[in-house]
């Protein structure tokens, strides 16, 4: 299993950028889907995750209102657009996914991508 970020950069504050994360297998594998970050010197943190299945949504409090999690299973891929992009939203942006049975109830990480938002 194998899943793949792509769509970090650098953008000013202010500005959108939408993340991706492609999974090699069917995304119905996974019971939930998220996006963790980690900026320099702190610790991985929570920024959304989905249910793969219902949709249902959560978000950390920094992020509501801004970010917007999503996943679309026919392309085995989930996204994260994020709007009103902050310097403190600056962090290494990492997919994760939670496998059903089939997958042995394991998490998967992808190798991150960076997203740097200058003031």
């Amino acid at each position: 299993v194998q899943l793949v970020e792509s769509g970090g950069g650098l953008v000013q504050a202010g500005g959108s950028l939408r993340l991706s994360c492609a999974a090699s297998v069917n995304t119905f594998s996974f019971n939930t889907m998220a996006w963790y970050r980690q900026a320099p010197g702190k610790q991985r943190e929570l920024v959304a995750d989905i249910t793969v299945s219902g949709g249902t949504t959560n978000y950390a409090d920094s992020v509501k209102g801004r970010f917007t999690i999503s996943r679309d299973n026919g392309k085995n891929t989930m996204y994260l657009q994020m709007n009103s992009l902050k310097p403190e939203d600056t962090a290494v942006y990492y997919c994760n996914a939670k496998g059903r049975a089939v997958l042995a109830f394991r998490y998967y990480w992808g190798q991150g991508t960076q997203v740097t938002v200058s003031s």
